[in-house]
């Protein structure tokens, strides 16, 4: 069983959190949802109040082995704004597993960890895109340790490659079956 950390800040796109933490624990995955503020609570773009597993200054890290920063706005800049997202964003590019979905993938390109990558993020948020990361066709993409996704349409497969970087295709294909994904 992995550990999974769901970074969220105020404005997040709900279901770029919410879809993959489901994903993740159909598939077995110790998911919890962590916030920026101080207190276990956020709130979603859409007005949507969470009560979250744990603060950003409570989580231990130590021993997770994927985050993910789901997008939406204003949360995508209020993660980007926080140090400690961005210092967690390199430290997992560099030697564990990260996925970002919609706008998110724009923190990566602007703290210069995608170069060489292939990723995608919402159409118009690629202005820090290193030249051809991004793929033409939206969707979601795995490139070694990353995960990244181009919006809220494509939450559960983005949970569900999320699963399967940490799992195997068997786990996340048994996951997409018990959930009537159709291919």
């Amino acid at each position: 069983m992995a550990k999974v950390a769901i970074l969220l800040a105020d404005g997040f796109e709900t279901i770029e959190a919410l879809a993959p933490a489901d994903v993740l624990r159909r598939g077995g995955e110790d998911v919890s949802l962590v916030t920026i503020n101080d207190t276990p609570h956020v709130t979603t773009a859409h007005k949507i109040g969470i009560d979250t597993d744990a603060t950003l200054a409570t989580y231990d890290f130590s021993d997770c082995d994927l985050v993910v920063l789901p997008g939406g706005m204003p949360g995508t800049t209020n993660l980007r704004a926080n140090e400690r997202v961005c210092e967690l964003a390199r430290e997992f590019m560099a030697s564990r597993e990260l996925g970002a979905i919609c706008a998110a993938p724009s923190i990566l390109a602007e703290l210069g960890l995608l170069e060489g990558r292939v990723a995608t993020c919402y159409p118009g948020c690629e202005g820090a895109f290193p030249e051809d990361v991004r793929p033409e066709e939206l969707g979601v993409y795995t490139d070694g340790n990353l995960v990244t996704a181009s919006g809220p349409a494509f939450a559960v497969d983005f949970g569900l490659e999320l699963l399967a970087l940490l799992e195997g295709d068997e786990a996340s294909e048994r996951v997409a079956d018990g959930m009537l994904v159709i291919d």
